[in-house]
């Protein structure tokens, strides 16, 4: 006879420590694993929330300014410009 109401279940431990990972591994250093570990559950989602929105829209930020970069030069790499002349 199993009693699953003492404890997580391991599906939602395994989130529980993967959402705790993500705002450690994610937040830069301002975060330490007892701290994420101890917060209050609401206060935890909300970090983490705020985490995924953040990286969500800095990607966005950066595949919109790579595929403006490649349209500008037509896909191309456009090759520096020398001078021939020798500078003294």
């Amino acid at each position: 006879m199993g009693l699953i109401f003492f404890g997580l279940t391991p599906s939602y431990r395994l989130s529980v420590f993967t959402q705790i990972h993500e705002i450690v591994f994610h937040g830069k250093g301002g975060f330490d694993y007892d701290t994420v570990y101890n917060m209050p559950i609401w206060l935890r989602n909300f970090t983490f929330q705020k985490l995924q929105e953040h990286f969500e829209k800095e990607k966005e930020e950066y595949d919109k300014a790579n595929k403006k970069s490649q349209t500008l030069k037509g896909g191309k790499i456009k090759k520096p410009s020398y001078s021939t002349k020798a500078r003294k």
